[in-house]
């Protein structure tokens, strides 16, 4: 099985697969939104524009089918965010993996990796284990379930100041419909959505790392099941970027903009 490489600063745990991995992401989806509107042209626009454009249409479709696009035209730019950088990172850890050994304590930028301490390999001595660890440093962020928690938790809090900035009396009241006695059950299912919005996604990419990990063991037979799962990786990789930013139009929708819920 292999470690996450992890460091403490400040009493905090970092694992530095996630932050390489979320900074590539970012990158990548920083450098493509450039790119497509560096050289902008109504009579002869790039693939890149054309696709930048598509991706616009698209988002344009999800929040559209959640609220009036009049008043929904303000969210595409965080549409767009939300599509773009969960499905580059949904497929960050498709291509390939970077495992690498240690035999004995390491230490990067002066801090200890606390998965390769002197404990850790005491302990695998007294398993009679082969003394060594295995860091796994790229992957898919979302397939880290702090990453998943981390969006669903912004899109907690973005729903619920729109909700009182746009729509507080209505957004309040909806918390004791349709009865008084029905407020504990409305706050649980409020707190329900960011947790379940977290989950599905990192459950889904977290599954499928696992299963192509499972499959390069496999070692030659494993190899047409792989190419397969990776391509079936990109489909589920796109889909859930697809849920994750419509279920939050959605639910932008029904706090900030539905009167009636």
């Amino acid at each position: 099985m292999h470690s996450a490489p992890i460091i403490e600063v400040l009493g905090l745990r970092l694992d530095l697969s996630i932050i390489l991995t979320l900074l590539i992401s970012m990158t990548i989806v920083f450098v493509l939104a450039r790119l497509a509107v560096r050289n902008l042209s109504v009579e002869n626009p790039s693939k890149l524009q054309n696709f930048m454009e598509w991706v616009v249409e698209f988002v344009h479709g999800i929040i559209g089918s959640a609220m009036d696009l009049k008043k929904g035209r303000a969210y595409v730019s965080l549409g767009m965010t939300l599509i773009l950088f969960i499905f580059v990172s949904n497929l960050l850890g498709l291509p390939f993996a970077v495992i690498t050994e240690a035999h004995h304590p390491a230490t990067i930028f002066g801090q200890e990796i606390t998965t390769t301490s002197q404990q850790v390999f005491d302990q695998l001595v007294a398993k009679g284990k082969d003394p060594h660890v295995e860091l796994l440093w790229y992957k898919s962020p979302t397939a880290d379930i702090s990453v998943t928690f981390g969006l669903a938790f912004i899109v907690f809090l973005l729903v619920h100041y729109l909700g009182l900035k746009h729509n507080r009396k209505h957004y309040l009241k909806h918390y004791v419909e349709p009865f008084p006695v029905f407020l504990p059950l409305n706050i649980v299912e409020n707190l329900a959505k960011p947790v379940a919005l977290g989950i599905r996604l990192y459950a889904n990419i977290f599954a499928g790392e696992i299963l192509i990990t499972t499959l390069v063991g496999a070692g030659v037979f494993g190899l047409p099941f792989l190419a397969a799962w990776q391509g079936f990786s990109i489909f589920i990789g796109a889909l859930q970027a697809f849920i994750f930013t419509m279920l939050t139009m959605v639910y932008i929708a029904q706090s900030s903009i539905h009167e009636e819920h």
